[in-house]
């Protein structure tokens, strides 16, 4: 008797959003590998953190390095920021990346005026893990300029200047006789007359106030694609408007990939395709971000990881699409906080 063959129906995709299954095992049955992923920013104010004043850096190296219990290390690679100021490092198998750390290669790289001095190293994050693959995610390494730009805000605190202590030099004491005021006679009078105030006419009742926007929300909330295709969920549109064109928000990769014509509205509707279904995934993370200040990404991080799958290969596509989708679906736990608009 032969094998029995599989029915295509164990193969198909009920969400219409993922690859054939063929496509599905091909990535099961690649190599493993791990991924690292970080950007360098420009610490222009040396305060320590990224603020408003800082900005990706291009042409940065970073170095990451992994050391044993003994503290010996035991792997090392090097790499540089692209435009975006970010890196990827790719490690073939599956390494063990758990006590590894990166930073800033050193101070002084070339001619860029942001490399005088480089901050502290950040530990690796695993932040996914699917198919034999393993992604680790850095917090944001600094990079600082010789001396803070003249923009930068001033300490609202300064240290004061030490001051030489001061020997108090106590005067004579003179006594004091004690004097006996003499208090004057007190003339009895009259209280004015109570003062009232005239009654004022009611005021009239004042108009309804124009409904506001809503505001955005300040606990966690992920709304799906087809909430925000919804009519009566419209004004929770913000920033960004259901006519404006990828090609706009996204940049030059995404104009490449879906033309200059497609609006953000279009690109809620794709599916079956994965490059049509990362930008229906990731236009609704970028209004998920807009919309929560509690969302997993914010709206530079969509964009930016948006046009990493882009540069990458369709497996990259696909896992970028399959993230966005966990972010915007709340991973189970997180609900949309949508009400109806007025």
């Amino acid at each position: 008797m032969g094998t029995p063959r599989t029915p295509e129906s164990a193969c198909s995709n009920k969400l219409g959003d993922l690859p054939p299954c063929h496509m599905t095992k091909a990535i099961g049955g690649t190599q493993a590998d791990a991924t690292v992923t970080g950007t360098v920013f420009c610490d222009q104010c040396k305060d320590g953190q990224v603020s408003l004043f800082d900005y990706p850096i291009y042409g940065i190296k970073v170095t990451m390095t992994c050391a044993d219990a003994s503290g010996q290390i035991t792997m090392s690679r090097e790499e540089t920021t692209n435009w975006f100021g970010n890196y990827v490092m790719k490690f073939d198998g599956s390494p063990d990346l758990s006590n590894c750390y990166a930073q800033v290669s050193s101070s002084g790289q070339g001619s860029n005026v942001c490399g005088a001095a480089a901050g502290p190293a950040q530990k690796l994050r695993l932040t996914f893990r699917m198919f034999d693959m393993e992604f680790y995610a850095v917090d944001s390494l600094l990079t600082e300029p010789s001396a803070s730009m003249s923009f930068c805000p001033r300490s609202v605190n300064p240290v004061p200047a030490p001051v030489a202590p001061v020997t108090p030099v106590r005067p004579p004491v003179t006594p004091v006789t004690p004097v006996t005021p003499v208090r004057p006679p007190v003339t009895p009078t009259t209280p004015p007359p109570a003062f009232r105030l005239p009654r004022m006419p009611p005021l009239p009742p004042l108009p309804p106030l124009p409904p506001m926007s809503p505001v955005p929300i300040l606990e966690a909330s992920a709304c799906p694609h087809q909430s925000w295709t919804m009519p009566e969920y419209k004004c929770y549109w913000r920033a960004v408007s259901p006519d404006m064109k990828v090609a706009a928000v996204f940049g030059l990769l995404a104009a490449r990939r879906y033309g200059t014509d497609m609006t953000l509205w279009q690109g809620l509707q794709g599916r079956g395709d994965p490059y049509r279904t990362l930008l229906r995934e990731g236009t609704t993370a970028l209004l998920n971000s807009y919309n929560s200040i509690e969302f997993p990404y914010n709206a530079i991080s969509v964009v930016t990881r948006m046009n990493w799958a882009l540069m990458g290969s369709q497996r990259s596509v696909l896992l970028t699409a399959l993230r966005f989708m966990r972010a915007n679906s709340g991973y189970g736990r997180v609900t949309c906080k949508f009400n109806t608009c007025k």
